[in-house]
């Protein structure tokens, strides 16, 4: 289970005060009692989708298929700094990222650790001779 603190939630709400959906989604982060992979499912369901795994591996999961999205070098700084401003407003003109489930998979990502979660991808760009 992931655990979101509250003092971690205020941090998100003053990042993310003019963002609706952003803030009900940290209520029910709260309401959860800060598990987020209980928060996601929640949320997964109420998006339509239809999650056949444990909540921790589905979250893991779908963090894992935005890994490219997410590490782009333009992001990872702000990332670094728990800022998720920029990286939630890339997501949103994806069309076929759930966006309900922008702010769980981006804390999700923080809580892992930004360079811990885009260590695999770093690997494989290094071993093609583009990272840089």
């Amino acid at each position: 289970m992931t655990q979101v603190t509250s003092q971690e939630i205020a941090l998100f709400r003053s990042q993310l005060i003019d963002d609706p959906v952003a803030m009900e989604v940290l209520d029910l982060i709260e309401d959860c009692e800060g598990d987020l992979e209980d928060a996601a499912m929640t949320l997964a369901i109420k998006a339509g989708q239809e999650p056949e795994r444990a909540n921790s591996e589905w979250l893991d999961a779908l963090a894992k298929k935005w890994r490219a999205v997410i590490c782009e070098a333009e992001f990872r700084e702000e990332l670094l700094n728990n800022t998720i401003l920029g990286m939630m407003a890339h997501l949103k003109t994806m069309p076929t990222f759930p966006k309900i489930l922008a702010t769980p998979v981006l804390i999700y990502v923080l809580k892992q650790g930004v360079n811990n979660f885009c260590e695999p991808l770093d690997a494989i760009k290094s071993e093609m001779g583009n990272g840089d």
